[in-house]
Protein backbone atom coordinates (compact mmCIF):
# COMPACT_ATOMS: atom_id res chain seq x y z
CA UNK A 1 0.00 0.00 0.00
CA UNK A 2 1.83 3.38 -1.02
CA UNK A 3 -1.56 5.77 -0.17
CA UNK A 4 -0.76 6.80 3.54
CA UNK A 5 -4.30 6.67 4.22
CA UNK A 6 -4.66 2.99 2.32
CA UNK A 7 -1.29 2.11 4.60
CA UNK A 8 -2.91 3.35 7.72
CA UNK A 9 -6.10 0.90 7.06
CA UNK A 10 -3.93 -1.69 6.06
CA UNK A 11 -1.95 -1.93 9.43
CA UNK A 12 -5.33 -1.07 11.11
CA UNK A 13 -7.04 -3.86 9.66
CA UNK A 14 -4.43 -6.23 10.18
CA UNK A 15 -4.63 -5.16 13.48
CA UNK A 16 -8.49 -5.33 14.20
CA UNK A 17 -8.38 -9.21 11.92
CA UNK A 18 -5.54 -10.08 14.95
CA UNK A 19 -8.14 -9.58 17.62
CA UNK A 20 -11.06 -11.10 16.30
CA UNK A 21 -9.98 -14.11 17.64
CA UNK A 22 -10.19 -13.00 21.42
CA UNK A 23 -13.74 -13.11 22.35
CA UNK A 24 -13.16 -10.20 24.86
CA UNK A 25 -13.01 -7.70 21.92
CA UNK A 26 -16.45 -6.57 21.39
CA UNK A 27 -15.85 -3.01 19.26
CA UNK A 28 -13.84 -4.36 16.54
CA UNK A 29 -16.54 -4.22 13.70
CA UNK A 30 -17.00 -0.67 14.98
CA UNK A 31 -13.74 0.32 14.82
CA UNK A 32 -13.11 -1.60 11.36
CA UNK A 33 -16.32 0.83 10.36
CA UNK A 34 -14.76 4.28 12.04
CA UNK A 35 -11.47 3.32 9.81
CA UNK A 36 -12.95 2.97 6.58
CA UNK A 37 -15.36 6.14 6.67
CA UNK A 38 -12.35 7.70 7.78
CA UNK A 39 -10.25 6.32 4.73
CA UNK A 40 -13.17 6.96 2.57
CA UNK A 41 -12.68 3.47 1.25
CA UNK A 42 -14.48 2.84 -2.26
CA UNK A 43 -13.32 -1.19 -2.30
CA UNK A 44 -16.83 -2.64 -2.61
CA UNK A 45 -15.12 -6.13 -1.44
CA UNK A 46 -13.97 -4.62 1.56
CA UNK A 47 -16.87 -2.83 2.48
CA UNK A 48 -18.89 -6.05 1.97
CA UNK A 49 -17.01 -7.78 4.42
CA UNK A 50 -16.75 -5.44 7.45
CA UNK A 51 -20.56 -4.70 6.58
CA UNK A 52 -21.01 -8.32 7.14
CA UNK A 53 -18.71 -8.40 9.96
CA UNK A 54 -17.05 -11.95 8.14
CA UNK A 55 -13.78 -12.49 9.94
CA UNK A 56 -12.45 -14.98 8.03
CA UNK A 57 -13.59 -13.00 4.87
CA UNK A 58 -11.16 -9.76 6.59
CA UNK A 59 -8.27 -12.13 7.12
CA UNK A 60 -8.64 -13.88 3.42
CA UNK A 61 -9.02 -10.41 2.22
CA UNK A 62 -5.95 -8.70 4.08
CA UNK A 63 -4.11 -12.37 3.10
CA UNK A 64 -4.76 -11.90 -0.69
CA UNK A 65 -3.40 -7.95 -0.60
CA UNK A 66 -0.34 -9.63 0.72
CA UNK A 67 0.44 -12.38 -1.51
CA UNK A 68 2.28 -11.72 -5.04
CA UNK A 69 -0.66 -12.27 -7.00
CA UNK A 70 -3.27 -10.54 -5.01
CA UNK A 71 -4.79 -7.07 -6.22
CA UNK A 72 -4.87 -4.33 -4.38
CA UNK A 73 -7.00 -1.35 -4.30
CA UNK A 74 -7.53 0.27 -7.46
CA UNK A 75 -5.43 3.84 -6.07
CA UNK A 76 -2.57 1.67 -5.58
CA UNK A 77 -2.64 -0.80 -8.78
CA UNK A 78 -2.96 2.59 -10.14
CA UNK A 79 0.16 4.48 -8.77
CA UNK A 80 1.73 1.07 -9.36
CA UNK A 81 0.53 1.24 -13.49
CA UNK A 82 2.13 4.83 -13.53
CA UNK A 83 5.33 3.93 -12.17
CA UNK A 84 6.07 1.09 -14.25
CA UNK A 85 5.57 3.17 -16.91
CA UNK A 86 7.82 5.86 -15.91
CA UNK A 87 10.49 2.84 -15.45
CA UNK A 88 9.82 2.09 -18.76
CA UNK A 89 10.33 5.48 -19.95
CA UNK A 90 13.63 5.73 -18.09
CA UNK A 91 14.62 2.97 -19.55
CA UNK A 92 13.99 3.75 -23.23
CA UNK A 93 15.96 7.04 -22.64
CA UNK A 94 18.90 6.06 -21.16
CA UNK A 95 19.26 3.41 -24.27
CA UNK A 96 18.64 6.17 -26.56
CA UNK A 97 20.67 8.13 -25.00
CA UNK A 98 23.84 5.56 -25.17
CA UNK A 99 23.47 4.69 -28.61
CA UNK A 100 23.54 8.55 -29.06
CA UNK A 101 27.16 9.21 -27.95
CA UNK A 102 29.56 9.58 -30.51
CA UNK A 103 31.50 6.68 -30.68
CA UNK A 104 28.60 4.83 -28.98
CA UNK A 105 26.68 2.08 -30.08
CA UNK A 106 24.64 4.29 -32.42
CA UNK A 107 27.65 5.50 -34.02
CA UNK A 108 28.68 1.85 -34.98
CA UNK A 109 24.98 0.60 -35.81
CA UNK A 110 24.67 -1.07 -32.62
CA UNK A 111 21.94 -1.51 -30.23
CA UNK A 112 22.36 -0.73 -26.18
CA UNK A 113 23.31 -3.13 -23.86
CA UNK A 114 21.86 -1.22 -21.02
CA UNK A 115 19.38 -3.93 -19.06
CA UNK A 116 19.46 -2.40 -15.75
CA UNK A 117 18.89 0.99 -14.76
CA UNK A 118 18.24 3.14 -11.25
CA UNK A 119 14.11 3.86 -11.63
CA UNK A 120 13.16 7.49 -11.46
CA UNK A 121 13.83 9.10 -7.88
CA UNK A 122 10.71 11.16 -7.54
CA UNK A 123 8.92 7.59 -7.27
CA UNK A 124 9.09 5.72 -3.59
CA UNK A 125 11.56 3.13 -2.92
CA UNK A 126 8.59 0.89 -1.74
CA UNK A 127 6.71 0.61 -4.96
CA UNK A 128 9.82 -0.29 -7.00
CA UNK A 129 10.19 -3.10 -4.21
CA UNK A 130 6.49 -3.36 -4.28
CA UNK A 131 6.75 -4.55 -8.19
CA UNK A 132 9.64 -6.40 -7.68
CA UNK A 133 8.25 -8.30 -5.20
CA UNK A 134 5.11 -9.08 -7.54
CA UNK A 135 7.64 -10.03 -10.52
CA UNK A 136 7.04 -6.86 -12.77
CA UNK A 137 10.61 -5.97 -12.32
CA UNK A 138 14.08 -7.43 -11.08
CA UNK A 139 15.58 -6.41 -8.54
CA UNK A 140 19.34 -5.92 -9.81
CA UNK A 141 20.76 -4.52 -6.27
CA UNK A 142 22.22 -1.88 -5.72
CA UNK A 143 18.51 0.48 -5.86
CA UNK A 144 18.93 -1.05 -9.86
CA UNK A 145 16.39 -2.87 -11.73
CA UNK A 146 15.65 -4.27 -14.79
CA UNK A 147 12.57 -5.71 -16.26
CA UNK A 148 11.42 -9.29 -16.43
CA UNK A 149 13.30 -11.34 -19.34
CA UNK A 150 9.55 -11.74 -20.83
CA UNK A 151 8.72 -8.43 -20.71
CA UNK A 152 9.15 -6.31 -23.98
Amino acid sequence: MFDPKTMLLCHTLNELAARLDDPTQTTVWQEAHLALTAAEVEEQDLLDVVTLEDGDGLKALLAHWASPQGLLPAHDRGILKRALKAFRKRLKLNRLDEESRLGGAFSKGLKSDTVAITPPDQIPAAIWQELARQGRLVDAKQGMYELPPDAP
